[in-house]
């Protein structure tokens, strides 16, 4: 099935071998002694390749290379940094397509999500090229006469990034494209279910780096399961680490890195909603509400877990929703007439059957039976049925993330028991309402409505540009990437004073002679 769509000489352009080295500082590669860890791909259980784990002591020679290249970068003008993301951007245009399939089939979304994911990719690129030149801080008026004040921003070094599987490449370039503008160097942990996706980017940018003639540490690669990225969040070099999961895996980084008294940038769960009113438009809510529900087969921080439809238009949604996934085919996430593809391994399609049973004991009613495909085209075993299962909000299984297209159907009467509904959830991730109703919209955006990070009026809770900041509240970590002010994360603010008398006025009118 590889061959047939032509994976096999994507990974040949975008020089991934049968078995990869794992460790990297920019264009050098590590031998860290034999230790792999494989990646099989979800659309048919194939071997992708082989990358190796990296050790303590390759761990410490990027840290190391990376330190070094920080004395380097941190100095070079932020334009100029801008040029080097520029000709990243480029480089993903060139290879948008090879690469767009290799995290189809590596992950499992479709090929036009993978297309759509390294689109991202560029997207951040080209505003990150912005950025560095508006690095701005702010002036402010002293006190004392003849005194000036004002803030600038600074790089704060090193940025470790651990990334997530659903999306193995984006969420790496949100963090690093914006870091690099701002002056710092990172280290990049991917996910150890998709490490090939990474090995093709740090290819990618370690030609331009060696094009430029820049030192190999500004970009570093590391690989291998939670100890490694233990490396990142115990190591007090890295002075800000930028972890996207669980939020079980969220609070114990969270942890690490607050007890040496660094920074934590955090997005872990969600448990999104859409908030269905009967002065919807219903094509574009069940539009929305469909695609966020089976999106990268439920497999998004961002995917839409409950719907919270208004009791007068209940059946209508519930009607329409049962038909439309009646229609939903489901395969090889390469070929582009299939909607669904795979869950990422046998581990979720157990979680996913797992939270079926559970929520059903708990009472919850099959709208749409789930269950594991199986047959031609499914023999990787990872290939389930989005379900649609009627449930009430307080449910156990419903207050929690089940990365799996599992939608939660439940009725409302008013619109403060909806939005009270969409909040009385741990995470705080994304939201949406489906209203043409301007007073409606309106509560859910204001500070009583929506808890969450994204809220959003008739569109669904997934697809964010990259021009927002995009994070959440609550369990989701509270952090924030990619655009609008997120930069800031990344760089430390220092204030300044500039006396420029001939006179030591002290401030709130202290006197001290002598």
């Amino acid at each position: 099935m590889s061959d047939k769509f032509g994976i096999q000489e994507a990974l040949k352009r975008l020089d991934v071998q049968p078995e990869n080295l794992g460790t990297s500082t920019g264009g050098q590669w590590l031998d860290s002694g034999g230790v792999f860890i494989s990646s099989f791909s979800p659309a048919d259980g194939k071997l992708i390749g082989k990358v190796q784990v990296t050790g303590r002591d390759e761990y410490e020679e990027v840290i190391a290379k990376a330190g070094d290249a920080y004395q380097v970068w941190r100095k070079m003008p932020a334009p100029q940094r801008g040029e080097i993301v520029r000709q990243i951007g480029n480089a993903l245009r060139e290879h948008k397509e090879d690469l767009g399939k290799l995290v189809s089939y590596e992950m499992g979304k479709s090929y036009q999500e993978g297309l759509g994911e390294v689109q991202e990719m560029i997207d951040i690129c080209d505003f990150a090229v912005g950025l560095s030149r508006q690095l701005y801080g702010l002036t402010m008026h002293s006190e004392r006469p003849s005194h000036r004040m004002y803030e600038q921003w600074h790089p704060i070094g090193i940025v470790g990034i651990i990334s997530a599987f659903n999306f193995p490449v984006a969420v790496w370039s949100w963090n690093s494209m914006i870091a690099m503008v701002c002056g710092d160097v990172c280290v990049w942990k991917p996910s150890e279910k998709a490490p090939i996706s990474a090995i093709a980017c740090q290819h990618i940018i370690s030609k331009v780096l060696k094009d430029n003639d820049l030192p190999e540490g500004i970009s570093s690669l590391i690989n291998g399961d939670y100890k490694v990225g233990e490396f990142l969040s115990k190591d007090a070099r890295v002075p800000l680490v930028s972890a996207t999961g669980s939020t079980r895996m969220g609070k114990i980084v969270a942890q690490e890195v607050a007890g040496r008294l660094g920074r934590s940038l955090l997005e872990l769960g969600g448990n999104n909603a859409i908030i269905i009113t009967e002065n919807a438009d219903m094509d574009i809510a069940i539009r929305g509400a469909l695609f966020g529900a089976v999106g990268t087969a439920g497999q998004r921080c961002t995917t839409t877990r409950r719907l919270i439809v208004q009791d007068s238009v209940y059946d209508e949604v519930k009607n329409r929703l049962v038909s439309a996934y009646g229609k939903l085919v489901i395969g090889n996430p390469l070929d582009e007439k299939n909607h669904v593809g795979p869950l990422i391994d046998m581990d979720a399609v157990q979680m996913y059957l797992s939270s079926i049973e559970k929520v059903k004991a708990e009472g919850g009613k099959e709208l749409v039976a789930g269950g594991v495909l199986q047959g031609e085209g499914y023999e990787s075993g990872c290939y389930v049925k989005p379900c649609i299962i009627e449930a009430e909000n307080h449910f156990e299984m419903v207050q929690h993330e089940t990365f799996a297209p599992i939608l939660y159907l439940m009725r409302y009467d008013s619109l403060d028991q909806a939005i009270e509904m969409q909040n009385a959830v741990p995470q705080g991730l994304s939201s949406a309402i489906m209203t043409l109703n301007m007073r409606e919209a309106e509560a859910f955006l204001s500070a009583a409505g929506s808890d969450c990070g994204i809220a959003n009026v008739n569109i669904g809770t997934s697809g964010a540009e990259i021009g927002g900041a995009f994070g959440g509240e609550k369990e989701t970590g509270g952090g924030r990437e990619s655009g609008s002010d997120a930069w800031k994360a990344y760089m430390r603010r220092q204030t300044n004073t500039i006396n420029y008398s001939t006179t030591l006025p002290l401030a709130q009118g202290i006197k001290f002679d002598i």
